[in-house]
């Protein structure tokens, strides 16, 4: 096979603008990128140090909590209910994650709070897709920018619940995406 120096520069040309077009990529889709290579989520250890980390948290506050983590599609891949925390709290807790991931990392389930109530745009958003949460305790995580599930935190107070939910991403990445 013959190339010309047209082709070899367009080639170069091609492959010097990939990682700007990675980086757009990113946001044209929604995170998760276009192809099963480019596609990104928690894996078993990661999963294992989030729920490590929030229960640390919750034990260094003093709040029996449930943790849930999801990948990007909102299914569960690691669950810890800590020593009495609240029963009623388990599905609360993986309610949070699965819907910042039904809505891919995009939102905090305590940012819907305000747009949720009577008369704003998404007034009973929560009663769809079998039960969305709208308050504080679901994040989600992102590993170099890609969002790769999320992390819901039921037992304390909304604010505590964010908190021990970010100590859990914050051990192995960040409740942001970077874009």
């Amino acid at each position: 096979m013959k190339f010309s120096l047209f082709s070899t520069f367009t080639l170069t040309l091609a492959l010097s603008a990939l990682p700007l077009a990675m980086a757009q990529n990113r946001t044209a889709t929604n995170n998760l990128g276009t192809n099963p290579n480019q596609r990104f989520q928690l894996n078993q250890n990661q999963a294992l140090q989030i729920i490590t980390a929030a229960a640390a948290k919750s034990a260094e506050i003093k709040i029996p909590i449930n943790v849930a983590v999801t990948d990007p599609a909102g299914l569960l891949l690691a669950f810890l209910r800590t020593d009495n925390a609240y029963l009623g709290s388990i599905d609360i807790a993986i309610k949070k994650a699965r819907t910042v991931s039904l809505f891919n990392g995009a939102i905090t389930t305590g940012a819907w709070y305000n747009l949720t109530q009577p008369g704003q745009s998404l007034y009973a958003i929560q009663e769809t897709n079998g039960g969305l949460i709208v308050f504080g305790g679901g994040v989600p995580c992102y590993v170099d920018g890609y969002f790769v599930g999320s992390v819901g935190v039921s037992g304390g107070t909304t604010d505590e619940d964010v908190q021990i939910a970010t100590a859990g991403v914050d051990a192995v990445g960040s409740t942001e995406g970077q874009v």
